[in-house]
């Protein structure tokens, strides 16, 4: 069994429904996902494989996210990690392979990634805080698929057992 680390940095909660669904996922496929927010996990030296999972705000991947790799970079580099954005207030992402951030990209080459992927995103119509609420007026809605999601981690089962 693939212990898996799922590590996620989200601000309004959206991310954090992605990063289960990949656990629970994985864990239908035999393994074991431990799913924790980013800026709570101090190692990766327990895990054997990790998904970081952060959400887009303004074109920028979380913190929280972005954080994360940083101070776990030599260790992440010497195992299996897929970095994960989630935020399109669209279909997009069901419909095509939408190329990562900046950061992600970034972060993907400097720890050898082995893969990237971006999700839909969600808004609530009574989101706070601006530019939030702006958006919310005309972007409100729910655009994570988790069947998407369970196909991406089909693919990731793949990769974890091979």
């Amino acid at each position: 069994m693939t212990r898996v680390l799922v590590a996620y940095g989200t601000t309004r909660g959206g991310t954090e429904g992605v990063a289960r669904m990949i656990g629970d996922d994985l864990r239908e496929h035999g393994h074991e996902a431990v799913v924790r927010p980013a800026a709570e996990v101090h190692g990766v030296a327990d895990v054997d494989a990790v998904v970081v999972v952060g959400a887009l705000y303004a074109g920028r991947w979380h913190k929280d996210a972005r954080r994360f790799v940083h101070r776990h970079e030599r260790e992440l580099s010497q195992r299996p990690v897929w970095l994960v954005a989630t935020g399109p207030l669209d279909g997009s992402a069901a419909t095509e392979q939408i190329a990562p951030v900046g950061h992600v990209r970034a972060a993907a080459h400097r720890i050898g990634a082995r893969g990237t992927q971006t999700f839909g995103g969600r808004l609530l119509a009574d989101a706070t805080g601006f530019p939030a609420s702006a958006m919310a007026k005309s972007s409100a809605g729910d655009w994570r698929d988790a069947e998407q999601i369970a196909r991406w981690v089909g693919m990731l089962e793949a990769h974890l057992t091979s």
